[in-house]
């Protein structure tokens, strides 16, 4: 069976909400999401490697990071293919890609444990941590494996540094080390086991997808623990204006929307992994082992 048809069969068993099992949260059944799994007009028709992650600039394009070169596909909302770059060699496992307010791409490489800053035209312009080096968690130059990153509205810089570690490191919009949040293994408040994504609240809350132990945990502007959430975080995480969160989790397969801490929503995907949100409302997601890409809309 070739990925076209898997991809057919995949969403033809795809569920609009799902219920989730975990303490005082549930979502209730209605069909209220239409999953689209061939949305991408993919060039030759099916992707020829891992769609690690996906995310929106806000602008009608949707970008996918694939873990084969070239790395950056470019898509517009209906899901016309723009254009592709990322040679073979600049990464040795790309993982995530954040678009900031600035129309700059932060993407992380994972095993060569270093994150990349490019221009929107693909140039590079900046690069964190020490490729083939690892670091620990009090380092303040190196990651181990580190896999998302946020940027804050002042260009400050917020990385993931989970697989290994257990932290998000905070540097300035220059790359200057500013302070370590989390840093301790653990399922304590304010301990960290498997940071996988991080995003910023309106308030300049730390919103950390702590995904071994199912959890998001907050932490204020300074670093300083807040509270956890509930919820499975093996994915991205995504903040909106209006302080929706929104969270996929791949060993589940769901997205969840959040409010205030509080579920108010669930849909159900397949092993969601990338995670990125539109202006228009569209959610898009990456199925990183089904080697596809998913917009989420609302069923009319």
């Amino acid at each position: 069976m070739n990925n076209r048809s898997i991809a057919g069969v995949l969403s033809g068993f795809l569920v609009c909400f799902a219920f989730v099992d975990m303490p005082g949260i549930s979502a209730q059944s209605g069909g209220n999401y239409k999953v689209d799994m061939n949305w991408a007009q993919v060039p030759g028709g099916v992707w020829d490697g891992s769609t690690s992650w996906i995310t929106a600039d806000g602008k009608g394009n949707v970008l996918v990071l694939v873990r084969v070169a070239p790395h950056f596909r470019l898509f517009s909302r209906d899901g016309k293919f723009v254009k592709a770059w990322g040679d073979a060699g600049l990464f040795d496992t790309a993982h995530s890609v954040t678009i900031d307010s600035q129309g700059f791409y932060w993407a992380t490489d994972s095993t060569a444990h270093v994150v990349h800053k490019f221009s929107p035209d693909g140039r590079l312009l900046m690069s964190l941590g020490r490729k083939g080096v690892a670091g620990d968690n009090t380092s303040r130059d190196q990651f181990n494996q580190p896999n998302h990153v946020a940027i804050a509205p002042n260009g400050d810089i917020y990385v993931s540094d989970g697989y290994q570690n257990a932290r998000i490191v905070h540097f300035s919009s220059k790359g200057e080390f500013v302070r370590i949040i989390g840093g301790v293994k653990g399922s304590q408040p304010g301990q960290l086991q498997l940071p996988h994504g991080v995003a910023l609240d309106s308030q300049g809350r730390i919103l950390v997808n702590d995904s071994d132990n199912k959890r998001i945990s907050v932490f204020d502007k300074e670093g300083k623990f807040v509270e956890t959430w509930p919820f499975p975080s093996r994915g991205g995480i995504v903040v909106t204006s209006d302080n929706t969160v929104y969270i996929s989790d791949v060993n589940v397969g769901i997205v969840n929307i959040v409010k205030n801490g509080k579920l108010i929503d669930s849909v159900s995907t397949a092993r969601s992994h990338g995670l990125g949100v539109d202006t228009d409302g569209s959610i898009y997601s990456s199925g990183a082992s089904a080697l596809t890409v998913m917009k989420i809309t609302k069923a009319r």
